[in-house]
């Protein structure tokens, strides 16, 4: 499949995976190919991916936050980022890019601040001792609604692109 054929000649939507830790690539690459976005999954080291024109494998180094900064460095408005990394999230929201957990939760310009604040709430009590727990264990509940999380993502980047390029009518 020829790339050129899949991708509109704009600036396509482009996925955005922090992959070290996903427990979601399969559903991502599934719904990427079924519209036809590009995805680059990215990682400290090597990661298997499938052989697929529109999905780019990136080795970003195994410096601290090297696949952080490889993503916040090149999503913007119109692509997608798929991380639980709350710091990588916030980075990303701000420059414009749609982000998802793979739980399915969406962070927004309007929860990422609290988000953020309750992160480091818990690193300070688990730096001084305080036993806080862990996140809960991932489940097909969480899996469901990351796929109906990124596919209304994709849907309404694609109804802003539509709106922004269709001529005024008046």
């Amino acid at each position: 499949m020829n790339r050129q054929a899949v991708m509109p000649t704009e600036n396509p939507t482009r996925i955005y995976v922090d992959a070290d830790a996903c427990p979601v690539k399969d559903e991502i690459y599934r719904v990427a190919l079924r519209h036809g976005l590009p995805v680059s999954v990215v990682a400290g080291n090597f990661i298997r991916v499938p052989q697929d024109p529109l999905i780019e494998r990136v080795a970003a180094g195994s410096g601290m936050d090297a696949a952080d900064n490889w993503i916040a460095e090149r999503a913007g408005d119109g692509d997608i980022v798929i991380t639980a990394d709350i710091p990588l999230a916030s980075r990303c929201v701000k420059a414009g890019a749609d982000v998802i957990a793979p739980n399915g939760k969406p962070f927004t310009e309007q929860s990422i601040g609290m988000t953020l604040a309750m992160r480091n709430l818990m690193t300070d009590l688990r730096s001084s001792g305080e036993v806080t727990g862990g996140p809960r264990s991932f489940s097909p509940r969480d899996r469901s609604a990351f796929l109906s999380a990124l596919d209304t993502a994709i849907r309404r980047i694609q109804r802003r692109r539509a709106e922004q390029t269709a001529p005024g009518q008046g």
